[in-house]
């Protein structure tokens, strides 16, 4: 039998998809085609943005559905499950906005932190 941490693995994978939490807020706003994700979500590729779509759907977060016109269209939304999700993925984007500065201040402490170690091992390895 799995453990609570394991049985939510898949979930937390998904989330940790670069771009999977932002096609989440976007498709928010309501249904998308694919051209419209793909000029909501800046810097996808068309084959990840298809890849990640496919994971969301695996996962019933989205649903993907053939609209009939000429020529076919598809159109993506969230599913019940995904409209659940969305306010944890939203306070999260939130988070992250509201804690920028302090992230990429903590986050240059420890490059500056790294870059110094590295510095003093090269020096120590040379005979300096």
């Amino acid at each position: 039998m799995q453990t609570a941490p394991c049985l939510a693995r898949p979930l937390l994978d998904q989330l940790a998809d670069r771009w999977a939490p932002v096609i989440l807020v976007v498709l928010g706003d309501g249904a998308a085609r694919f051209n419209a994700l793909k000029r909501a979500v800046v810097g996808v590729s068309q084959k990840v943005l298809g890849e990640t779509l496919r994971h969301l759907e695996r996962t019933g977060l989205i649903e993907r559905r053939v609209l009939a016109t000429r020529p076919i269209a598809v159109e993506y939304s969230l599913t019940q499950l995904g409209a659940a999700l969305l306010p944890i993925v939203q306070a999260l984007r939130a988070f992250g906005i509201a804690h920028h500065d302090a992230i990429a201040a903590a986050q240059e402490r420890y490059d500056c932190a790294a870059l110094s170690k590295s510095t003093l091992r090269l020096k120590t390895a040379s005979g300096l």
